[in-house]
């Protein structure tokens, strides 16, 4: 069975999780920005007995991956605390001159002390994706979340079935990165162990007064999970899964 990871930014996607029944949350903050570290009162909350299993995002900034010393011990850091808070797992990345950093990773799969470990999409930046699976998987990785390279997952079919190859299950191919519900059947198709997907909407929120170069004042609203959508996706998986694979969706 193909598995359903939905990313979740606050307290209301925590329950539409638990509602509909995902099999796994990716837990972060800033969801506009690709995803940035939660805070320790959220992991603690997606720690609780009727919540999927939360997988936390540990990402200490905005931007790029390659990470200096201070950065990377903070993730170290922040990677100790999440498992120390329930945490079923980490999801980091971190490059280093176009490859797989190879000393972050080992760090933090010790710092998980045997919580899994994803390596997110960092990885649709490397230069040579077919080597980074063979590093990732022999450094003891879980999964590794990826669109093959393209902005959308579904762009990426031809790519994210040859890392399928490549992995050769020794380490889980998750797709994400734009998925609707009109493409999950084509990337089951594809033979990925995962989808990921935010099943996100807009909520009218206006803010009076500029907080920031990226919140300014009079703008309205604010991104959260769409119980709607969401539901639309996992019926597309379900779909996919009762008719054997077979069933195009959309």
């Amino acid at each position: 069975m193909v598995a359903f990871e939905l990313a979740v930014q606050d307290p209301h996607g925590l329950a539409v999780a638990a509602r509909l029944g995902v099999d796994r949350i990716e837990l972060c903050s800033a969801l506009p920005l690709g995803g940035l570290t939660p805070s320790l009162a959220l992991i603690e909350a997606a720690a609780g007995p009727a919540i999927p299993p939360a997988h936390v995002l540990v990402r200490p900034r905005p931007g790029g991956f390659d990470y200096d010393p201070a950065e990377t011990d903070l993730i170290v850091r922040d990677v100790r605390h999440a498992v120390a808070a329930g945490a079923a797992g980490v999801v980091v990345g971190g490059v280093r001159a176009g490859s797989v950093d190879t000393d972050l990773l080992k760090r933090v799969i010790d710092a998980a002390e045997g919580a899994e470990v994803t390596f997110h999409r960092a990885f649709d930046t490397l230069g040579d994706p077919a080597a980074a699976v063979d590093t990732l998987a022999e450094l003891g990785v879980r999964r590794i979340l990826t669109s093959g390279g393209a902005a959308a997952a579904g762009d990426a079919l031809p790519q994210l079935a040859r890392l399928v190859a490549q992995a050769a299950g020794r380490i889980e191919i998750m797709a994400g990165g734009g998925v609707r519900p009109e493409v999950v059947g084509d990337l089951v198709r594809a033979g990925v162990a995962a989808v990921h997907a935010s099943g996100k909407g807009f909520v009218a929120d206006a803010v009076g007064v500029t907080l920031g170069s990226a919140a300014l004042g009079g703008q309205s609203g604010r991104e959260t999970t769409d119980e709607v959508e969401v539901g639309r996706l996992l019926a597309a998986l379900r779909s996919v899964h009762d008719h054997g694979g077979r069933d195009l969706v959309g």
